[in-house]
Parts: structure tokens; C-alpha cells; sequence
């Protein structure tokens, strides 16, 4: 037995042995014939950043749900209308001899910001001067008096809503509650809008019906976040069933879906100032509010960048291998109940190159390594345990397409954007993003700024 394990002993020796002396010529042959300007270069450098607040005069209008109300928050007091065309039910005719009873306009909500017990009047108004076209896209600035007179209400009396009431609203077939505002047209508009009957395409629709302006008169304290519109014809026709006269009573639904256009028109009062007001904090804290058209602009120095890469290691096909800016959330306090409280950072800010901005949100582009990159809102923890909040972007692709460009700009200007997103489920991903629109829901960002602890970290390597 113990010449057994000495055998076995003598054995592992010889093998490590021989695998040193093996190993020792490999790295020897392996630089014997690599040549010196094809050596594989690893380095990382860590670039300073700059960050500022800035804003536009409107977004563009591209919701599936659209805000109606008056509301104070601590950016402003924001002012939401909303435009939108009917869905014309193609091919459609009403039974002969039908009698309409009456029209209402149904309203539906998902939700509410503010006080949900503070009354605000609604109204509703024809589209009398002009309509929208489908394929083109609207301003959330635009100007009500383009498309609406005002010249007389549609409804026999505005309608006074409270948003946590249930006067209306129903329960679907899973027994869910529906927030919904029922209102009854006048017989004016009843007569007029009963006596459309051509259904043949929706742009002779439109040429008949313009489409509604739904507005509030007064309430400051309450938004309702408005999910579905739609215009309920209630009429009753008579036939002769085994000799007898029968009466049928039944509606036709007009919808205000996604084969139409609806424009949500924003308004912050005095803008202007409290957008000055923020940007005196930026050296330490920036902000991002939606759907005010606030955002946060980060200052990339791509010249600096593209020498120090260039220059330094006089690289021919550089590769960034890791780069990741991370923003951290401020305003993530689940202990703060104040009147704002509902003012919560957004769930996903996209990363977008300035220039590009206009040209994505209007063709309805998605995310890329070229353009725009998406982040969501995650949740971690420091050093200490505590909670933490950031977005997070994987900038090594985009700065390598950056850097195979001929000419840069010295400085890259990016822009973070709230956004809404939608996914679906594919063979190769659970969450594929389909869409990206700009946030028009109500929502407040605020962010530690670049010169308070903001850095991009770039490991690179190439040949």
C-alpha cells in the first residue's frame, strides 16, 4: 500500500513539473510571435461630467390616458384640456325608422391626483372650427381657439365631479371599480348629432363631426387622469314581429379609441419663473418634471474623451468595454406624506441625444446604442444599508459607435426625458419595449447634479 500512494505521489510531481515547463514556453512562444503594435491595450480613465435644468415649451401629445383638471403642486399650477376626434363606426346603419332618446357622454377615469374630495365642473364643447389629422402629431401647447369657439355647450348643464365619488361609475365583469362621469347632451346637440347617418369612412365622419373639447370651469385641486371617452346614442325603433308592434330599445357607442386623434392641451401657469427658481439649485440637485417639459441636460466632453482614448494609446479600433453613468433619485421617501406626495419620480427616464429628441418622440422611434438609451427607476443600497434609488446606463456601446465616428461634437449634449413605456413578450424577451412616448402623466424627478458626485467611468481597450 505505501508504494502505492509513493508511486501516485511521484507521478503528481512529475505532471506539475512538466506542466510548468510547458507553461513557461507557451508565454515565452506567445510573445516571440505577437507582434507589438497588434498588443491587446486595457486602461480605464474617469471623465468629469456637467449637468443643468432646462425646459421646452410643450411635448408632443401621444398619450393612452389624458389629464383634465386644474391643480396646484410645488412646480407650478398645471391646467389640462382635452381634444378628440369620434371613431367613426365604418358601414354602419341605424334600424328604419329609428327615434333617438337621448346622447350621453361618458367619461372614464384610472385615477386622480390632489384632493379627491374637492368638487371641479366639467364641459364639453364641438370641435366647430377645425379638426386633426391622423397622421400628424400636436403640441400639448397647441391653441384651443384653432379647433373650438366655445360658443355654446354641448352638455344641458356643466357637470360638477367629485373624483372619489360613485354616482356613476359601475364594476366591470371581474367586479372592478370604474371611476366613470356620465353626462346628457342637450337636445340641440342631440338633433344635430342624430342626424348624422353616413358612416361610409371616418374622414367624412370628421367633415360631419369635428370632434369635442373637454374642459373644466372651475376646482383647482383635483386631476383626473382620463382613460376612455366615448358618446352613447340611446334610440328605440318599432317592427312587426308575428303581427304585433314591437319596440326595441338599444345604443351605438361612438369611442374616442386609438383610430382617432386626442390632444391633451397643458398649460403651467408662470413657468417661466419657477424653471428659474430650480435652476439656481443646480450645482447641487437637478430636476426632471412631466408633463412640464423639464428635464435634466448632461454635458458628455466627447472630445476630451475621444483624445484622452486616441491620443494616450494612439488606438486604431477602440472598444469602451465598460461605462455606466448612474443618477441618483433624491425625492424616493416613503415616509414623506405631504400635500406632493403623489408628485413621484417617474418609473422610467430615457437618455437621449438632444438633437435626436424631436426626430424619436415624432416617428415614434425606439431605444438604440446610436441614439437614445432607456433607464428604470431601481432600488438598492449604500454602504450602510440604506435605501438608495437610481437610473442606471450601459454607455459602452453607445460610446463606441461614438467613437468609430469621424468627426464629434466636443461636447455631446443628452437629455433625460420622463417616459411612458409598452412592452410585450417575445421567443427572446419577456419585456420588449414597443413603444416609448413622453410621460404625460404628473410626475417629479429630482436628482443629484453632476458636480455633486456625478462621473463617467470609462474602461476601453483596443488594438
Amino acid at each position: 500500500m505505501y508504494k502505492r500512494f509513493a508511486f501516485i505521489g511521484f507521478s503528481l510531481l512529475a505532471v506539475m513539473l512538466l506542466w510548468t515547463a510547458c507553461k513557461d514556453d507557451v508565454t515565452t512562444t506567445g510573445e516571440s510571435i505577437l507582434d507589438e503594435n497588434d498588443a491587446i491595450i486595457v486602461l480605464a480613465d474617469t471623465f468629469s461630467i456637467s449637468s443643468a435644468v432646462d425646459s421646452c415649451d410643450a411635448i408632443i401629445s401621444q398619450a393612452d390616458s389624458f389629464l383634465l383638471g386644474e391643480i396646484e403642486t410645488d412646480y407650478g399650477v398645471l391646467r389640462a384640456s382635452v381634444l378628440t376626434q369620434l371613431a367613426c363606426p365604418e358601414g354602419y346603419t341605424y334600424p328604419e325608422g329609428f327615434t333617438v332618446d337621448s346622447i350621453c357622454l361618458f367619461m372614464y377615469y384610472s385615477s386622480w391626483v390632489g384632493d379627491d374630495k374637492s368638487p371641479l365642473a366639467i364641459n364639453a364643447y364641438l370641435m366647430d372650427k377645425n379638426t386633426f389629422r391622423y397622421n400628424s402629431t400636436y403640441p400639448t401647447d397647441l391653441n384651443i381657439d384653432d379647433y373650438c369657439t366655445r360658443s355654446k355647450s354641448i352638455l344641458t348643464n356643466h357637470r360638477i365631479v367629485v373624483a372619489s365619488e360613485k354616482r356613476d361609475s359601475i364594476r366591470n365583469t371581474n367586479g372592478q371599480y370604474i371611476p366613470m362621469v356620465r353626462m346628457r347632451v342637450n337636445d340641440d346637440f342631440m338633433q344635430d348629432f342624430a342626424s348624422i347617418t353616413n358612416f361610409e369612412s371616418q374622414d367624412k365622419f370628421n367633415e360631419q363631426f369635428k370632434g369635442l373639447l373637454l374642459e373644466t370651469s372651475f376646482g383647482s385641486a383635483t386631476m383626473l387622469n382620463i382613460s376612455d371617452v366615448a358618446l352613447g346614442v340611446f334610440y328605440h325603433f318599432q317592427y312587426n314581429k308575428a303581427g304585433k308592434d314591437t319596440t326595441v330599445s338599444d345604443m351605438k357607442a361612438f369611442y374616442a379609441n386609438s383610430e382617432v386623434r386626442t390632444v391633451n392641451q397643458l398649460v403651467y401657469r408662470d413657468k417661466k419663473e419657477w424653471v428659474e427658481t430650480l435652476q439656481q439649485d443646480s450645482d447641487t440637485y437637478n430636476y426632471i418634471i412631466a408633463p412640464a417639459g423639464v428635464y435634466t441636460r448632461l454635458r458628455i466632453p466627447m472630445e476630451q474623451i475621444t483624445d484622452k482614448i486616441f491620443t494616450r494609446t494612439e488606438l486604431k479600433r477602440p472598444y469602451v468595454n465598460k461605462a455606466e453613468i448612474r443618477v441618483s433619485v433624491m425625492n424616493m421617501d416613503p415616509d414623506n406624506n405631504d400635500r406632493n406626495d403623489w408628485l413621484l419620480p417617474s418609473s422610467h427616464m430615457l437618455l437621449i441625444k438632444e438633437k435626436s429628441m424631436t426626430r424619436f418622440f415624432k416617428n415614434r422611434e425606439l431605444p438604440s446604442d446610436t441614439c437614445a438609451l432607456l433607464g428604470q427607476l431601481t432600488q438598492g443600497v449604500d454602504s450602510v444599508g440604506d435605501a438608495i434609488y437610481y437610473y442606471s446606463y450601459d454607455m459602452s456601446d453607445f460610446l463606441t459607435n461614438q467613437l468609430r465616428k469621424e468627426e464629434n461634437d466636443s461636447i455631446l449634449n443628452m437629455l433625460l426625458v420622463p417616459v411612458t413605456i409598452n412592452t410585450t413578450t417575445t421567443n427572446t424577451s419577456a419585456n420588449a419595449v414597443t413603444s416609448v412616448r413622453q410621460q404625460q402623466t404628473i410626475s417629479a424627478t429630482k436628482i443629484r447634479s453632476a458636480k455633486n458626485g456625478m462621473k463617467l467611468e470609462i474602461v476601453y481597450s483596443g488594438f
